[in-house]
């Protein structure tokens, strides 16, 4: 299936990751639920075969595209800003103000980094989870593992990260 074919088919839960990313924004953001669906998926079907991918995967994938949207949105605004002081946000909300929290974004973003060099399947837990949204049956379906793991996964990389991030403060 061609893209041209597929985003019609998947646009509108597209829409739907993306506003719960972005409800908490201004009314005036500059990154708005249609800019990032539209950055996600030109990012998207760029580097994938789209169509290869079934239902669980591509929304896997739509994950962390919709992520690497988001944090190059944030670097370019905490570039302009440079907040000095970062601030604690749980990891269950999947609302995350790009703009507002550019710091703390940026933050979560390099210690996922890390996370995956030591356990990439907890990473991408992670992104599945927080940046798609996803509930632990999706996030079982598209990495391929049991629901079971993928709520022991988050749990140990919630932990992990919460001590990344915040043992400093």
């Amino acid at each position: 299936m061609e893209p041209e074919q597929l985003l019609p088919l998947v646009y509108d839960e597209l829409r739907r990751i993306a506003h719960r990313q972005l409800r908490l924004e201004r009314h005036d953001h500059t990154l708005n639920t249609t800019g990032l669906v539209h950055e996600a998926y030109l990012r998207l079907a760029a580097v994938h075969r789209l169509g290869s991918l079934d239902r669980a995967h591509f929304f896997a994938v739509a994950a962390r595209a919709m992520r690497r949207v988001l944090i190059d949105h944030a670097r370019r605004y905490h570039a302009l800003k440079r907040p000095g002081s970062r601030q604690r946000i749980p990891l269950e909300e999947t609302e995350l103000p790009v703009e507002e929290r550019a710091g703390v974004l940026l933050a979560l973003d390099e210690a996922l980094e890390r996370l995956a060099q030591l356990d990439g399947r907890q990473a991408r837990v992670v992104e599945c989870r927080f940046f798609g949204g996803m509930t632990e049956e999706e996030t079982a379906t598209a990495l391929g593992i049991a629901p079971r793991t993928v709520r022991r996964d988050w749990a140990k990389a919630k932990g992990w990260l919460y001590a990344e991030l915040y043992d400093d403060l």
